[in-house]
């Protein structure tokens, strides 16, 4: 058979690809090299809870269309994301907020903590780099409190040799606001992330634990065009050299106790704690489970046996992606790049969905 689409990777741009693809009456066939589907979205049910097996996902996005897409295939709870962080065995209300400032500094309304704000801010006229532009938002206490700690774990290295977009993310917010995300929707998928996936390619074929890099030319024989969703710098077999990822272990303990910390996630923004954050999985579900699971996240530097996590997006890298991405256009003009790995990009999990529709309607319009 020859299909349409060959989709190497059953992750949420694998996924959303070939389920568009399914409803379009193209014929499609999923590669995954794991035994699982899913991607780093997948869970797996123990004792009754869903595990988030590669951390935490907790989906949200303002796009209406996105939002009823991924409602067609599974029922989602109404989860917002509120994360505690431990400091030194004291715990504060996260992200930054009035909560936290009156934790901080018995600021009580907004106009306190505004002018408190102002006094602390350090003036820096252009800043370089992440640690210049967080000091210029909140100071040296709150980022010695909550940033400088957790990002030097987060990714090995000073806060000031890396780039600022990284943390502008972050939501600094003078109510009592402590969701974590602005978007209009947010929750977690009922049963978990791979029902939510299972249904997507329901009626799809799927081969698991297949790598397709070891018989590419095999594969392009038998399809028109080649999603590829793996790390574009493995697709060459590293020949320009690799591009720079962060990884992380999970240490994951189940516990008879009813509940552990009160909270899905409690970051540790100690540096001297060497894991990032704990996360309760439970809290996800709002289970009521007699026994708990806990799992403590490692951030470890990526070699080629550990998976890819998140991109060091460095001048360096990049320019060594964009060639690797020529390198492709040259060497293999039917094949579509799609996903955080194929891309080199931080998406979240809206991102690569909306990433998905656009690259499937940019082929079939």
């Amino acid at each position: 058979m020859i299909y349409d689409y060959i989709v190497v990777g059953s992750g949420l741009f694998g996924s959303t690809f070939a389920n568009l693809a399914k409803d379009h009456g193209k014929k499609c066939l999923i590669l995954e090299k794991r035994n699982h589907i899913g991607g780093n979205v997948y869970t797996e049910n123990k004792s009754g809870i869903n595990i988030h097996m590669y951390g935490p996902h907790i989906f949200h996005t303002s796009n209406k269309q996105i939002w009823e897409y991924v409602n067609k295939f599974t029922t989602f709870n109404n989860f917002t994301y509120r994360p505690k962080v431990n400091y030194k065995g004291k715990i504060y209300s996260f992200p930054i907020n009035l909560m936290t400032l009156y934790q901080m500094w018995g600021c009580i309304n907004p106009l306190d903590a505004h002018n408190k704000l102002e006094s602390v801010k350090i003036k820096i006229k252009n800043p370089s780099n992440l640690e210049e532009w967080i000091l210029t938002q909140i100071g040296e206490e709150l980022y010695d409190t909550f940033i400088y700690g957790y990002t030097k774990k987060q990714w090995a290295t000073d806060p000031k040799n890396l780039p600022s977009f990284i943390i502008k993310r972050l939501p600094i917010r003078l109510d009592f606001n402590d969701n974590y995300f602005n978007d209009c929707y947010q929750g977690i998928p009922i049963g978990g992330y791979t029902n939510l996936i299972k249904n997507m390619i329901e009626n799809i074929n799927i081969e698991t634990n297949v790598n397709f890099l070891e018989d590419i030319c095999y594969w392009q024989k038998k399809c028109k065009h080649i999603i590829y969703t793996g790390a574009i710098d493995e697709l060459f077999n590293y020949n320009l050299g690799e591009l720079e990822y962060r990884s992380l272990k999970f240490e994951t303990t189940e516990l008879n106790v009813n509940d552990f910390q009160g909270n899905a996630v409690i970051n540790y923004t100690d540096e001297n704690i060497p894991y990032t954050r704990v996360i309760e999985h439970k809290h996800f579900d709002f289970n009521k489970t007699d026994t708990t699971i806990i799992t403590k996240e490692y951030p470890e530097k990526w070699h080629r046996n550990l998976e890819k996590y998140y991109p060091i997006n460095t001048e360096k890298n990049n320019d060594l992606y964009y060639k690797y991405k020529k390198q492709a256009s040259e060497t293999y003009e039917n094949f579509i790049f799609g996903g955080r790995l194929a891309c080199y990009q931080y998406l979240d999990m809206h991102q690569v969905i909306g990433q998905a529709f656009k690259k499937f309607n940019d082929l079939n319009n």
